[in-house]
């Protein structure tokens, strides 16, 4: 279940609860999907986990502007756990970060990361780096998706 945002005084919109709420994607088109960019935006999202899926891959997280209030988020942030992933099935633009990752804004129309690698100087790796507001350093929530137990995923063929 996605929970209600929260105002964070200091972020320019409402934001999730701190935490990692596990939904599927139909809830995250119901809540998210709310006009006609975000609707494009949610299209590319299923379209690159049913690549995921296809690949082994069990988790991906979902973050960004896409998950707050904001009316016509840019893209959408996204991190997936590589674990079972079998690089021979994935897609290899869901590998290509060059160019601020064109090459996946252009095909998914959002930005996808292995959620084990780092993210920052710091090395904090995206799934963690995911939970804080970039705006206040506050704690934030994202939404998980189990890709091979979503209804929406399951008769996508990606080969």
């Amino acid at each position: 279940m996605i929970p209600s945002h929260l105002d964070v005084p200091g972020s320019p919109w409402p934001i999730l609860p701190p935490g990692i709420h596990l939904a599927t994607l139909a809830e995250v088109e119901t809540r998210f999907a709310s006009n006609q960019r975000r609707r494009v935006q949610f299209r590319g999202f299923v379209a690159a986990l049913a690549n995921l899926r296809g690949a082994g891959c069990r988790r991906a997280f979902l973050d960004g502007s896409f998950v707050t209030a904001k009316p016509r988020p840019g893209d959408y942030d996204a991190c997936w756990d590589p674990t079972s992933v079998d690089p021979a099935f994935l897609d290899p633009v869901l590998l290509t970060f060059d160019n601020n990752r064109a090459a996946q804004k252009a095909k998914y129309h959002g930005e996808l990361f292995p959620s084990t690698i780092p993210a920052d100087r710091s090395g904090t790796i995206f799934v963690e780096f995911f939970q804080v507001d970039r705006f206040t350093g506050a704690p934030k929530g994202i939404v998980a998706i189990d890709l091979p137990a979503d209804p929406m995923l399951r008769h996508t063929v990606t080969s």
